[in-house]
């Protein structure tokens, strides 16, 4: 939670909806105004799911059965982001009281519109050998932007692959790490990156009893694309699972982001929440789902103003390709 490559002329479009919604006043600061800031914010566009998984040294073949305790062993040995298991997340976030734009460059703002951010999330597995398995995940990102006069701006965001090495470990712990990039594929150019970024992306995990806890972490830096504000940015995603019987699973993966090029040094978002996930089945279908809420306890600054809303809910339907038995 498809990838939509026409070019359209939203620059026109975009300098009409503000000379109109803008004061004139206000005017002379809107055309020197960088608008990279105001794409969909990272910890969003980057939202990593609450993934059943398989560890890579694992044998056991999924197939989730109506009993209580085949789903609750499924959901036990979940919720680890370097599945051996191919799946297909979609994942919507919704931020109400967003505001559209800091009001230097339009003094009507206010916290009363909603950013949708929809993340398309496939997760495919290779097993290179026994005792490695390289894992790609993809985070193709649909946003619904707030815009002046209450309207919206919709298209793609800029896509982020990641792929990374999982050795086979003994144990409780399951580590991963490889490169992670950003692609400035946005449709809205004035909301892109603009800029093509790469860095380093490491994942721990360990499980324990009902407990599955561990984190992701990345950090990109641009390196070539067009003219404009260099990309340095950080990406820290904690996560913390107990399972529960039936499936249920208690889950808590907050995204906390830091933009080392913000002009004012107030770049961090940081937000706290949990939320509740069941493992089921429909049908013939594996299917994992979830729902959180996030409350934004520290937020990156644009122009000096905070414009995201206090909360971010998070919903999540994943579908799982689990392996089946050999005959």
């Amino acid at each position: 939670m498809t990838l939509k490559r026409a070019e359209f002329s939203l620059v026109g479009v975009m300098a009409l909806l503000a000379s109109a919604a803008v004061p004139v006043g206000a005017q002379e600061h809107e055309r020197s105004f960088d608008w990279t800031p105001l794409r969909a914010p990272q910890h969003l566009a980057q939202a990593q799911p609450s993934s059943p998984a398989l560890e890579p040294d694992s044998q056991q073949e999924l197939q989730i059965e109506a009993s209580e305790g085949k789903a609750a062993a499924l959901a036990k040995e979940a919720q680890n982001p370097i599945a051996n298991l191919t799946s297909l997340p979609i994942q919507w976030n919704a931020t109400p009281g967003t505001q559209w734009a800091p009001t230097s460059v339009d003094p009507s703002a206010s916290h009363n519109q909603t950013l949708h951010v929809v993340n398309v999330q496939p997760v495919v597995p290779f097993k290179v050998s026994k005792d490695l398995t390289i894992v790609t995940r993809t985070i193709a990102p649909f946003v619904s932007q707030p815009w002046s006069s209450g309207s919206a701006l919709n298209g793609l965001g800029d896509i982020n692959p990641s792929l990374f090495f999982v050795p086979t470990l003994k144990g409780d712990v399951t580590v991963g790490v490889g490169p992670t990039m950003i692609l400035p594929t946005a449709t809205d150019r004035e909301r892109s990156s603009k800029r093509w970024s790469a860095g380093p992306t490491g994942v721990l995990v360990v499980t324990k009893g009902p407990w599955v806890l561990g984190g992701l972490a990345n950090n990109v830096w641009s390196f070539a694309g067009e003219k404009g504000q260099p990309v340095s940015q950080m990406l820290i995603q904690p996560f913390l699972n107990y399972n529960l019987p039936k499936g249920w699973y208690l889950t808590s993966s907050p995204i906390i982001t830091a933009n080392w090029n913000n002009p004012t040094g107030r770049g961090w978002t940081v937000p706290i929440g949990a939320g509740v996930g069941r493992v089921f089945k429909l049908g013939q279908q594996p299917i994992n789902a979830s729902l959180s809420a996030y409350w934004h306890a520290q937020q990156a600054e644009i122009d000096g103003e905070q414009l995201l809303g206090d909360v971010t809910i998070r919903a999540q339907v994943q579908f799982l390709f689990p392996k089946r038995p050999r005959s």
